[in-house]
């Protein structure tokens, strides 16, 4: 069977997309997702989405991780699906969709700045050397000196597979503030095992663990990954973050087919 699809990437965090709006797609098919997402065997991505019909909204979001299996929310994955969603002619300026951690609404402009927003946090875990929190999916965010010559992948899979985060892991933020409401970035992420060049839910993890921190008083905060730069703007109130939004670019790179 030939399957089309879609690559995209959001400051280098890049996914395979396929419109299934017909259910045609395997979903029980974790190696052949494993194998789309292999980057010599196959498309190459840190992620794979189906965009879906929904009852209610514009459409659902379906993520997995490029082992193959469904994971939790994904950042800069949803805003490329709302880029993905124009394209496909699904929505225009604005989105309303369902991913699994639940309602999403989003905006893109003409440029392809997506404004996604994320679920609000009020749970808030502060130790003395990290920051826990879940922005949709579960981050350890943590305050380093040398970020630019840190093994990102070594270091990150220490406190991944810890005993702090049990089985089902976390994943985790090193940072370092370049000024008063600038963040510099490196991720290593679960279900890549590896360090990407952006995440989304995890600069959006940072930028509200920095503010509860008092690292910052601004409420919008710039993000800089290895991919390029994230803005993260939000509300708080009593420690309490509202209105979450994560905006920044979400870029088609090709579409082709390939055989499944």
């Amino acid at each position: 069977m030939e399957l089309t699809f879609y690559k995209y990437q959001g400051t280098g965090n890049d996914f395979v997309m396929i419109d299934n709006r017909s259910q045609f797609f395997p979903k029980e098919n974790t190696q052949l997702i494993e194998k789309l997402c292999d980057r010599r065997f196959g498309v190459g991505a840190d992620g794979l989405i189906l965009l879906e019909n929904h009852a209610d909204f514009n459409f659902k979001m379906v993520y997995y991780n490029s082992d193959g299996n469904e994971s939790s929310m994904c950042g800069n994955g949803g805003r490329c699906l709302v880029a993905f969603a124009k394209q496909m002619g699904v929505v225009k300026n604005k989105a309303e969709f369902e991913a699994v951690d639940g309602y999403h609404f989003a905006t893109i402009d003409a440029e392809g700045i997506v404004a996604l927003q994320m679920k609000d946090v009020d749970a808030i875990k502060n130790e003395s050397n990290y920051t826990f929190l879940n922005t949709g999916s579960p981050h350890h965010v943590q305050l380093v000196n040398d970020l630019k010559n840190l093994d990102v992948k070594a270091e990150g899979a220490k406190i991944r597979y810890s005993d702090l985060y049990g089985n089902a892991g976390s994943n985790v933020n090193f940072v370092n503030q370049l000024a008063n409401d600038i963040f510099a970035v490196r991720t290593y992420e679960r279900g890549v095992e590896d360090e990407t060049l952006s995440c989304g839910t995890g600069v959006t993890a940072v930028a509200i663990a920095m503010h509860q921190l008092g690292k910052t008083k601004n409420n919008i905060i710039d993000l800089n990954v290895e991919g390029g730069k994230l803005k993260v703007q939000f509300d708080e109130d009593n420690g309490n973050y509202t209105n979450v939004f994560l905006i920044g670019p979400a870029t088609f790179v090709f579409q082709g087919k390939i055989e499944m």
